[in-house]
């Protein structure tokens, strides 16, 4: 079995952890690169938190020390690196000025996309095909910003399975997850500014027995820290704000997995879709 990552080791026991600790945690997902080379009091120096508050960290995650739990990160940092077969991230964007302002957005879209194939967990992703694929019911959340991404996968998941609903921008009702259960798979989309309504939802549909899956910029965010499985697309870029990119790339690779996993009963359902086409006359070719 794979050795789990420092994120999710530190995302298991993170509710447990005192607040000085759950800053030295946040540091070291954030900032992983730097976390490899330093010593438990700079990291404590760049966390906020004292030295000792650092060696305490390791020990509530289950290391049996500072230097077992930089090993781990260093082996971590490493497989993602050389999987990945990427040169290293430019420290910083150039800043744009009037005739390069485009060739710079496309340089951030591709420092994200080159992050997000650097930090995907291949574990996670299957763990959320498998949902999508054997849940009896989904329900996708996205509200005000993050709607935009719930919409495209609402859109795409109905052409390969059938009990698939969606959130309004704004919200959404106690009816609309009324019937959720232990066999449902609830996916929340919540990236900043956090809205209330994720939380909400996370919470209203854990306590119907769902499974949370949250697709989010950080494994920390609000939603991010409640659900089962945790999705990221910008863990280590301060980029301002989130790329729809990324979330789509995110979204296209579970998509495939799906395919590659159900392609039966998806083949059926679209055949199934292509004569309703037909015979509606929806499309113009």
């Amino acid at each position: 079995m794979k050795p789990k990552s420092i994120s999710q080791i530190i995302k298991e026991n993170y509710s447990s952890l005192s607040q000085g600790q759950k800053k030295a945690a946040e540091f070291l997902t954030l900032h992983r690169e730097e976390g490899v080379l330093l010593t438990a009091f700079q990291l404590g120096k760049r966390a906020g938190v004292s030295e000792t508050t650092v060696i305490r960290l390791a020990y509530a995650l289950g290391f049996k020390g500072y230097s077992d739990m930089q090993e781990a990160l260093r082996r971590n940092w490493l497989e993602k690196k050389q999987g990945a077969g990427l040169e290293e991230l430019p420290a910083e964007l150039k800043q744009p000025n009037e005739t390069s302002i485009f060739s710079s957005v496309i340089e951030k879209e591709t420092s994200v996309l080159q992050q997000l194939l650097m930090q995907v967990d291949e574990g996670e992703i299957w763990k959320t095909v498998d949902h999508f694929i054997q849940s009896d019911r989904i329900y996708i959340g996205g509200f005000g910003s993050s709607y935009g991404a719930a919409y495209w996968l609402h859109y795409t998941l109905k052409l390969y399975r059938d009990n698939v609903a969606l959130s309004s921008p704004a919200g959404f009702s106690l009816e609309d997850i009324l019937d959720l259960n232990q066999n449902s798979a609830v996916i929340i989309f919540s990236f900043p500014r956090y809205r209330q309504e994720s939380l909400e939802l996370a919470k209203c549909s854990q306590a119907q027995g769902a499974t949370v899956i949250a697709i989010t910029n950080r494994q920390f965010s609000p939603v991010g820290q409640l659900a089962e499985i945790t999705l990221t697309t910008e863990e280590e870029l301060d980029s301002g704000d989130h790329s729809i990119a990324s979330v789509v790339s995110l979204l296209e690779v579970i998509m495939e997995g799906v395919k590659h996993r159900d392609q039966d009963r998806i083949s059926l359902r679209q055949q199934k879709l292509e004569k309703l086409y037909t015979d509606q006359e929806l499309f113009l070719e």
